[in-house]
């Protein structure tokens, strides 16, 4: 079963520095009845202003990845980590007891946009964990690429959760294909462009929720780049 969920639908904020898309209920979007998919608790599709950014805050328990569409993400934590993201790069973090981190555009002129994906672990206070990964732009292109599994899994980023991530940057008319195994669902993004999954016609900003689904035909109607999370049917 494939359910749209248009971008017109979802939950918004704009805080003069900060731009925000809800996909599920957080900050001042409270909606009880969109709470999360799965294990996927939180994704905002952000953009930070210039010269501004989230200053220190704490997470714990929580697993999360920050995927850069546009601009330079600088980064850092109270355990000595500090760099700087672009375009197609991932940063993750599995907070575990806890850490305190800010992310900032330290740009005088270009935005930053990013896609802020928590996922819940499989239990409390797991060992923290912290990394980034500098996916390349051939990567992805007109391919699937696998950037984020478990512990188990075969991606370069590793998380605790049962879950993985891919991403594609697919030319107009190209097609691709992905296989979903029994008992597992995805959460699908489109980030730019459009694309036609499954017949359905999702543009810019737009996502889709899949389950029992076997597949995903996945059609570029202009370049398209997306992103979806598969994981356990809950």
């Amino acid at each position: 079963m494939l359910k749209k969920l248009p971008k017109e639908n979802m939950g918004s904020s704009n805080l003069g520095w900060l731009e925000s898309r809800f996909h599920f209920s957080f900050a001042d979007y409270r909606n009880h009845d969109n709470v999360n998919f799965g294990v996927l608790r939180v994704l905002n599709d952000d953009i930070i202003h210039p010269k501004s950014g989230f200053e220190m805050h704490p997470h714990h328990d929580m697993e999360i990845i920050s995927y850069i569409v546009d601009g330079e993400l600088t980064h850092k934590d109270s355990i000595g980590n500090s760099q700087t993201l672009k375009r197609g790069e991932v940063q993750y973090m599995s907070a575990g007891s806890g850490i305190i981190h800010s992310e900032h555009n330290t740009s005088s002129s270009d935005d930053l946009r990013l896609l802020q994906i928590w996922i819940v672990p499989p239990k409390k206070n797991l060992q923290t964990l912290y990394g980034s990964y500098e996916y390349k732009k051939e990567q992805r292109e007109n391919k699937l690429l696998h950037i984020v599994s478990s512990q188990d899994g075969s991606a370069a980023v590793k998380l605790h959760q049962d879950i993985n991530i891919f991403v594609s940057e697919l030319e107009e008319g190209k097609i691709l294909e992905f296989h979903i195994n029994e008992k597992r669902q995805v959460y699908f993004i489109q980030i730019e462009g459009s694309s036609n999954v499954n017949g359905i016609i999702l543009n810019y900003g737009d996502a889709m929720e899949g389950t029992k689904e076997m597949i995903l035909d996945i059609k570029a109607l202009q370049k398209s780049h997306f992103l979806f999370l598969e994981m356990l049917d809950s």
